[in-house]
């Protein structure tokens, strides 16, 4: 996927792995080293829908990290039918089970800023459980489908 995107290997954020992560779908998740790179993803639509079917993933969660806590993300979704969804919970809860699984310094809870490069900003919050395979709490904010 991180070809289909137009990444090379070094621009992937070496602390943080590539992994299928779940959450109640499966996503594959991409971290990056720059923001840059994150704002400039671009991907074949019909492609990244083969892609995704053939890998049996929902979406592609690509972040670049500000700090530990804090993620920006874009969450390719043409499995979906769209090309980029601007907030996505289960991807959310899903990257906040892998940070606990790595043993990544969250504190407890990370902030993701989604949907800011597709001009429908979005802000999540997953409170992150200690316990291996434990509940992670989402929360943010709704609004409707009209509004920008």
């Amino acid at each position: 996927m991180a070809a289909l995107c137009g990444y090379a290997l070094a621009d992937l954020a070496p602390q943080l792995p590539p992994a299928r992560i779940l959450a109640g779908a499966e996503h594959l998740f991409l971290a990056l080293r720059e923001r840059a790179a994150l704002q400039a993803m671009r991907y074949d639509f019909q492609a990244g829908q083969a892609f995704m079917r053939e890998a049996g993933v929902a979406t592609i969660l690509l972040a670049s990290m500000a700090h530990p806590r804090l993620f920006h993300v874009r969450n390719a979704f043409a499995f979906g039918g769209v090309y980029e969804d601007p907030a996505t919970g289960a991807a959310a809860a899903a990257l906040g089970g892998y940070l606990r699984d790595l043993a990544w310094p969250h504190g407890g809870a990370i902030e993701l800023h989604q949907g800011d490069d597709m001009g429908v900003p979005c802000r999540l919050h997953a409170e992150i459980g200690p316990v291996r395979g434990g509940a992670v709490r989402l929360s943010g904010a709704a609004r409707f489908m009209d509004e920008r």
